[in-house]
């Protein structure tokens, strides 16, 4: 990816002129692109990995697997959300790794963690870099020296067993390198996050990962069946069974630990059948609260599509100026995109199924092209992120879960600390959400926030996130539903889990890690 911006240059396209009018009238900017700056230009503090130390790893990489490049190092500085990227943009030194290494297999992984645990230096995991919670910030703590752990080598499908539907990868796989091993046994994983196209599988692991495609194969941990973790003081292998009674589940140690308690390096999953056909439709709700009943209706109906999804009345609207690729049908109120997938004859009787739930819901059908043309651009979002960045506006996302009878108050609450937060900052904002993961019990919400760029955006979100943070954990909801808790979401981590919750992982981090280099700054409050 690019080193200031999310994925590759052929993403970035100019703003559509609707988007652009839109900037105008409301924030009073022109939409016109800023400049932007050679990688080779941009100052990074002095590498600080002494040529004893940079023996030492080369004694367990090789010499040719240890970088202290200018590149290497700037593209290893943090992850992709928009504060990471407002401070590349900075004109002063960087922050970054004082070395990247990349080691080939697990064994060069463990005797990495060794080496480093012993000489006291701190190690970030690396996998497609994609993080937007501060999780890949090259903090170095109380150690001199902090290196980036990159994972790309350990990119081979180890095993698939098509009779029992699993595969192993080492966790440097990334989502469609997964997607081309499995299509040679005519298996697909199925798991398509929006970071999908970057972002490696011991990522998906590790931050508990859940695709656009959940309500059909699940969150990425329901998919995980066994994990290789290397650690500072020893390999952990779990998940011997589909189910065990064998005391606590080990894997939720690392499924979910963010790098802060080892590196995954090799991950089972249960993968399925590429399917046969997928059937698409768009639907309409008069507002928000009828659709989200619907959606409600129809996964505790058991008729929930493999992507299941709602917008609010903003969100549909800017959709809407975005694309004119609906194929004419009327959209007003609230958009909601479903596919089916699996077979003809299960696509039909799935399809025919939940349509009955959602128009008995209040829904009205629109046909495919609106959930086909969601399919097509559903990996482009961040690209439009960094072009409005470019242009002097703020946008920023950040999601939640909660269960269906707090979903409207959740929505309220976090909505209007957004607003009133920005506001009081001197700048207008634009609120919009979705439901983007459904469950029985409850949903996840997604919320984007658009604003003016202020003289000091870090501040600027900083006081909006902590006025949305707060606000979620008032109503009882979780602090993060899938970006992870990183380095952003730590401070509200006693409040989800409670102190006592605290002490049990800093007792596992004590354990497996005593050294503490593991990430630090991330996860652990």
């Amino acid at each position: 990816m690019v080193w200031d911006a999310w994925g590759v240059p052929a993403g970035h396209t100019p703003l559509p002129e609707q988007i652009r009018g839109l900037l105008g009238q409301v924030f009073g900017v022109s939409g016109e692109p800023a400049i932007r700056r050679d990688e080779g230009d941009v100052p990074l503090r002095p590498p600080l990995l002494s040529a004893d130390r940079r023996a030492g790893l080369a004694r367990v990489v090789g010499e040719q697997q240890i970088s202290t490049e200018h590149v290497a190092r700037l593209r290893h500085a943090g992850g992709k959300s928009t504060l990471d990227l407002l401070r590349r943009r900075d004109t002063g030194p960087q922050d970054a790794p004082d070395a990247v290494v990349y080691p080939a297999d697990h064994h060069q992984v463990a005797g990495v963690l060794a080496y480093c645990s012993e000489q006291g230096i701190a190690v970030v995991p690396f996998g497609g870099g994609t993080s937007v919670v501060g999780g890949l910030d090259p903090v170095r703590g109380r150690f001199e020296t902090v290196i980036a752990l990159d994972l790309r080598r350990l990119d081979a499908l180890l095993d698939c067993d098509p009779v029992s539907g699993t595969a192993t990868f080492g966790a440097g796989v990334t989502g469609p390198r997964a997607e081309e091993l499995l299509a040679a046994y005519g298996l697909s994983l199925g798991h398509f996050p929006q970071s999908f196209e970057f972002a490696s599988i011991g990522g998906f692991a590790a931050t508990r990962s859940s695709g656009q495609a959940s309500a059909g194969y699940g969150r990425f941990d329901d998919m995980v069946q066994r994990l290789r973790v290397a650690t500072p003081t020893g390999a952990v292998e779990l998940g011997r069974a589909p189910a065990s009674a064998a005391g606590p589940d080990l894997r939720e140690l690392f499924v979910g630990s963010e790098g802060a308690f080892g590196v995954i390096t090799e991950v089972t999953v249960r993968v399925h059948p590429v399917p046969e056909t997928t059937g698409h439709m768009a639907w309409s709700f008069p507002d928000f609260a009828t659709g989200a009943a619907a959606l409600r209706a129809v996964v505790q109906a058991g008729a929930a599509p493999t992507v299941l999804r709602l917008s609010d009345e903003a969100e549909t609207g800017l959709n809407l100026a975005r694309s004119k690729d609906i194929g004419g049908a009327p959209v007003s109120g609230c958009l909601a995109v479903t596919t089916f997938e699996g077979s003809a004859a299960h696509v039909a009787a799935r399809s025919a199924e939940a349509a009955e739930v959602l128009r008995a819901a209040g829904g009205t059908e629109l046909g495919p092209d609106p959930a086909r043309a969601w399919e097509h651009g559903r990996f482009a979002a961040p690209y439009l992120r960094d072009a409005l960045l470019d242009a002097g506006v703020l946008c920023e996302t950040l999601e939640t879960a909660t269960t269906w009878n707090r979903l409207a108050e959740l929505k309220t609450q976090v909505s209007t600390a957004l607003t009133e937060s920005l506001s009081a900052q001197g700048t207008p904002a634009l609120v919009m959400c979705h439901i983007s993961h459904t469950y029985p019990t409850g949903a996840s919400l997604y919320f984007t926030v658009v604003a003016k760029l202020l003289d000091d955006p870090i501040a600027q979100w900083q006081t909006a996130k902590q006025a949305a943070g707060d606000a979620i954990i008032a109503a009882g909801a979780t602090i993060t539903h899938h970006h992870a808790v990183g380095a952003d979401h730590r401070r509200w981590l006693p409040d989800e889990i409670g102190e006592l919750g605290v002490r049990v992982l800093r007792a596992v981090k004590r354990e497996i890690d005593p050294a503490g280099i593991l990430n630090p700054g991330t996860l652990l409050p």
